[in-house]
C-alpha cells in the first residue's frame, strides 16, 4: 500500500512537471515562503531494503536545492527571521528556511558542509534523549531487526504471527506491517514494551544505535557553535504528544528546552513536533508550545507559508525533502506550492 501510495505521489509530481501547470499555479499557490523539512543528510546506501529510505537525501540532492532556490532568488533564512518576516509582514522578496529533526550526526557531517557552500541557516531539533545516547529510534531498530531475519515473530494482541522476511519485498511488507502497528498502540509504553522485545528476541542494541546515529551533547555544542545554525527542542523522547496526558506533553516540551538550553548556554526558541502529523499535533499541542514559550513550532503537515501562518506560529506547515523523490526536476514543483496545495485540497491553512 505505501508503495502504491508513493507511486501515486511519484506520477503526481511528474505530471504537475510535464504538463508545466506549476509555472501556471506558482502565483497562486507559492505563498512568501516554504519551510523545508530533512532528517538525515547523507551518501546513499546499498541494499534493497531501505524501508526508512525516505528519511534520509543526499548531499547532492541538497545541493541541487539549494541550487534551485538561489536560482529564483529566494532568500535562505534563519527560523528567527523568518518568524520576524512573518510578524512584520515583510514579504517583498520570497523566502525559505532548513529544519532538520531529531539531531543526527551526519548533519553535521553532511548537511553542514553543502549548506555552508551557500552560506544558508539551518535548525536542528534536537531530541534531548538522543543526545544523553539513551533514547528509542524505533523505527530504526525496526528496520535493524528486520533486516537482519528471515522470519519475525510477535504477539499483536493475543494472536501470534509470523512474518516472511526472507527477501527485500517481504521485508518491506513486514516492516510496513509492524511499523504501522506500532505507531497505532495507545501510549509510548505500549510502544517501548514491544519495540524492546523485538530487539531482545533479534538481537538488535537500540542504546547502540542511538549513539552511532545521532549527536553527542559535546556534538550538538561543536554544531550550535556555527553562526549558520539553530538548535531547537525535539521533546526528550521523541514521543506522540498527543497520547500523552496534557501535563506529561507540557514537560516533555519544557524538560527537553531546559536540558539543551542548559548545554548550551543560550536560550531556545524553536520546536519541532515528533511525528508531526495530525495523528501527533493538534490544537491542544500547538497551545502547549505557544505556553512553553516557543517562538515557532513545525509540523509536518505539508504546505507553503502565507501571510496567514503569522496567526499561527506554533502550527507551521513545511515541505518535505522525501528521498523517495530526489529528482532535481520536481524542484520547481515543489516551490510552486502546487503539490501541496494539492495534497491540502487547495487549503492555505492547515492549524486545526
Amino acid at each position: 500500500m505505501k508503495q502504491l501510495r508513493n507511486n501515486v505521489i511519484r506520477a503526481g509530481l511528474g505530471a504537475l512537471y510535464f504538463s508545466g501547470a506549476h509555472h501556471l499555479l506558482r502565483p497562486l499557490l507559492s505563498g512568501v515562503g516554504a519551510i523545508f523539512m530533512l532528517h538525515h543528510v547523507r551518501p546513499a546506501r546499498d541494499g534493497a531494503f531501505q524501508p526508512n529510505r525516505h528519511l534520509e537525501v543526499t548531499p547532492d540532492f541538497l545541493r541541487a536545492t539549494l541550487c534551485h532556490l538561489r536560482s529564483r532568488d529566494i532568500d535562505i533564512v534563519s527560523m528567527d527571521e523568518l518568524h520576524e518576516r512573518l510578524v512584520q509582514r515583510n514579504f517583498t522578496r520570497r523566502f525559505a528556511a532548513f529544519t532538520l529533526d531529531d539531531g543526527y550526526r551526519d548533519n553535521l557531517e553532511f548537511a553542514l558542509p553543502v549548506l555552508r557552500e551557500f552560506d544558508a541557516p539551518l535548525a536542528v531539533y534536537v531530541a534531548s534523549d538522543f543526545a544523553q545516547g539513551t533514547g528509542r529510534l524505533w523505527w530504526i531498530a525496526l528496520e535493524a531487526v528486520i533486516a537482519k531475519a528471515e522470519q519475525i515473530d510477535v504477539e499483536i494482541g493475543k494472536s501470534a504471527l509470523r512474518l516472511d522476511a526472507t527477501t527485500p519485498a517481504a521485508k518491506q511488507a513486514a516492516f510496513d506491517h509492524l511499523h504501522d502497528w506500532l505507531r497505532a498502540l495507545p501510549g509510548e509504553h505500549d510502544l517501548k514494551r514491544e519495540i524492546e522485545a523485538l530487539c531482545a528476541r533479534y538481537d538488535v542494541d537500540m542504546a547502540a544505535l542511538c549513539r552511532s546515529l545521532c549527536l553527542s551533547w559535546d556534538e550538538v555544542k561543536t554544531f550550535a557553535s556555527n553562526p549558520l545554525v539553530t538548535i531547537g527542542a525535539h521533546t526528550v523522547s521523541h514521543c506522540n504528544l498527543a497520547k500523552q496526558s496534557e501535563e506529561i506533553a507540557a514537560q516533555e516540551m519544557a524538560i527537553s528546552r531546559a536540558r539543551i538550553e542548559e548545554a548550551l548556554g543560550r536560550p531556545v526558541l524553536h520546536f519541532a513536533y515528533p511525528y508531526g502529523d495530525r495523528e501527533a499535533a493538534g490544537k491542544r499541542e500547538f497551545a502547549l508550545a505557544a505556553s512553553a514559550g516557543f517562538k515557532t513550532a513545525v509540523t509536518t503537515r505539508p504546505g507553503m507559508l502565507f501571510a496567514e501562518n503569522a496567526g499561527h506560529m506554533t502550527a507551521l506547515p513545511r515541505v518535505s525533502l522525501n528521498g523517495n523523490y530526489q529528482d532535481a526536476r520536481i524542484l520547481p514543483v515543489l516551490t510552486s506550492g502546487a503539490a501541496t496545495a494539492m495534497w491540502n485540497g487547495l487549503r492555505r491553512i492547515a492549524a486545526a
